[in-house]
């Protein structure tokens, strides 16, 4: 039975669900536990705390499954409730550090960086530079954007989100989304430009 649960498209299991399946909600939330919980570590900052807000978005979406529109797509309606969960978290610790989106995104820290997803929009860096410098330098600027410039930026380089997509997860129009997103890169872009000048000045 799971096997046959573990082909289903994700809006077919919250049917299945809503029709009294249990097993149907324990495919769902396994087939997001890895994807989620490291989207949620990259918003909150602690893998521990990323668990906790993967718990608290199952449950509202336990508790909201009977009012989903079933002819729409789940995963934004998912990272629609868990972006929300991350905000209350922050809310409730607003006096802990900034999230930082530069750490590694891999399991164990290890894999491609918050630098290397944004490559293509990252100045180059001068030759020569350590690794470790540099990414030193991306989370320094990271950290001190705003937070709906983090989130965005989280959203739309690490999950791969179309517009549309973010659109419908920060239920914000569309417009907003695309120039927001160009607000946040050319926000990341500027402080990369004034602390690079920064460096040089120190280094003469």
């Amino acid at each position: 039975m799971e096997c046959m649960l573990d082909h289903q498209s994700d809006e077919a299991l919250l049917g299945a669900y809503r029709e009294g399946d249990r097993e149907a909600f324990n495919v769902l939330v396994e087939r997001y536990s890895n994807e989620l919980v490291q989207f949620l570590a990259k918003q909150t900052g602690s893998r521990a705390a990323a668990e906790d807000v993967f718990q608290e978005t199952f449950l509202q979406v336990h508790n909201s499954a009977s009012t989903f529109d079933l002819d729409r797509r789940f995963k934004p309606w998912l990272y629609t409730i868990a972006v929300n969960k991350g905000r209350d978290w922050h809310r409730r610790n607003a006096r802990r550090k900034a999230v930082s989106l530069s750490m590694n995104v891999g399991r164990d820290g290890e894999g491609q960086s918050f630098a290397d997803l944004m490559e293509g929009d990252l100045p180059s860096p001068s030759e020569g530079m350590e690794d470790r410098e540099l990414q030193d330098r991306v989370k320094q600027i990271v950290d001190g954007l705003p937070a709906h410039y983090r989130e965005i930026l989280l959203l739309s380089y690490f999950q791969k989100m179309s517009y549309t997509q973010i659109s419908e997860t920060l239920e914000i129009p569309l417009g907003t989304v695309k120039s927001r997103l160009h607000s946040a890169v050319a926000a990341f872009g500027a402080g990369w430009t004034q602390d690079d000048s920064g460096t040089r000045e120190r280094e003469e």
